[in-house]
């Protein structure tokens, strides 16, 4: 009996869905990235690279349609994505939307009155709140 065909993954079609997400994000209102990070529980920097054709840094499955869901795809769009990700990652299929893991508070924190400390505190913050978050999700 023969064995079924392996599909093989196109490395090329990395790029093409990134290229795809980046179009669709510069094409969105300012703040969709790092509206983006924080729903993916991400830091802005994979946002990044997740979106840029240049690295070759993969969207994992689980955050596609979380990514369809912020970025508001076009039914043509997302068609596009999901063609070019089936030929990069065959053997993975994007997850469906579950409920958000984590919601939001907010926080008064002092100004620091320096744009670059401030960025920073926050991002300080973040990180904090997301590693709670992923002890608990270890028990």
């Amino acid at each position: 009996m023969a064995e079924p065909k392996k599909k093989i993954p196109d490395p090329l079609a990395v790029p093409q869905y990134k290229r795809v997400l980046q179009e669709v994000l510069e094409n969105r209102p300012s703040g969709t990235r790092l509206r983006l990070a924080e729903v993916l529980g991400k830091n802005r920097s994979f946002i990044s690279q997740i979106s840029n054709p240049a690295y070759n840094v993969p969207i994992p499955a689980r955050h596609v349609e979380r990514i369809f869901e912020v970025c508001h795809f076009s039914p043509a769009q997302r068609a596009q994505f999901l063609e070019a990700y089936a030929l990069a990652h065959p053997a993975r299929l994007p997850e469906p939307v579950l409920p958000p893991r984590f919601r939001e508070i907010r926080l008064k924190v002092p100004d620091l009155h320096h744009p670059e400390r401030n960025r920073h505190l926050e991002d300080l913050l973040a990180d904090v709140a997301h590693r709670i978050g992923r002890l608990l999700e270890d028990d």
